[in-house]
């Protein structure tokens, strides 16, 4: 059984949030986390609207390369309900959920009131054992809010962003993936510009968090993990600002972090 555990007291699991692109590499980061080689993978494929079947395959010939041959595929989608006794059995039962890539918006939209949701927020809070993975929009989706829209420069007009909240296992952030690749940068300062209790990252490809405690995050991978702070800027004509007007911000924080550095979530301090 689970450790007893508060529900406002830190989470005893794990979180680890993968930014896309080439995920083999990542896995063995992963591999290393779990208790033993045996323990259950379940790999959630509900964001992989097309070919979740094969999305499923692949990460189960990946995990099986790093040592992990212990995998399933956990449908959770139009005809299969999240809420399916079997279904929360296995969920229970996980040591690991990997959440694969896809559409943000899939993930809300099946599992957002569900117990599904509920037995995975209480595993996160109460299990020290267990570990919540997401990569791409598996991992945008984790956060308190979620972007779903906006591209390039346009995302620094008002009103030329969506932002819809996500799953919640990550309060007080939002979180964007693919970040430098796709040129991001714009519509993660639209968002913490809008909502400025909301700390912003942005995850590169092959590049990760370990979040411990729910706030102590740790970078691995290549590449660069971007944390925008708007909490203390000095001048924000966010929120009210009209339709396709420019937006303007003063003072706001940018950190970018590199794999052994970490961030703490809640004071947005960095470290080395």
């Amino acid at each position: 059984m689970p450790a007893a555990n508060p529900a406002n007291s830190a989470p005893l699991g794990t979180l680890v949030l993968l930014g896309g692109g080439d995920d083999d590499p990542l896995l063995a980061r992963l591999a290393t986390m779990l208790p033993s080689p045996e323990a259950g993978i379940e790999v959630l494929t509900t964001a992989t609207q097309y070919h979740p079947d094969r999305t499923a395959a692949a990460y189960a010939q990946a995990w099986l390369q790093v040592g992990c041959a212990n995998v399933r595929h956990l449908k959770v989608d139009e005809t299969h309900p999240a809420d399916a006794p079997a279904t929360l059995a296995r969920l229970r039962a996980a040591t690991l959920v990997f959440i694969s890539g896809g559409d943000q918006e899939r993930l809300t939209d099946y599992l957002a009131g569900s117990r599904f949701l509920a037995i995975l927020k209480e595993k996160y809070q109460t299990d020290p054992h267990f570990i919540l993975a997401g990569t791409s929009a598996g991992a945008a989706a984790l956060a308190e809010v979620m972007l779903v829209d906006g591209h390039g420069w346009r995302s620094l007009l008002g009103g030329r962003i969506e932002a819809l909240p996500g799953l919640g296992l990550l309060p007080g952030v939002v979180l964007d993936q693919h970040f430098a690749e796709r040129a991001r940068y714009p519509r993660l300062l639209h968002a913490v510009l809008a909502q400025p209790h909301l700390l912003g990252l942005g995850l590169s490809e092959e590049t990760g968090l370990i979040v411990r405690q729910g706030r102590i995050a740790e970078v691995f991978g290549d590449e660069v993990v971007f944390a925008v702070d708007a909490a203390h800027a000095t001048h924000n004509n966010l929120p009210g600002l009209p339709t396709r007007a420019p937006i303007s911000g003063h003072g706001l924080r940018l950190h970018l972090l590199v794999a052994g550095q970490t961030l703490d979530l809640l004071t947005r301090v960095v470290s080395a």
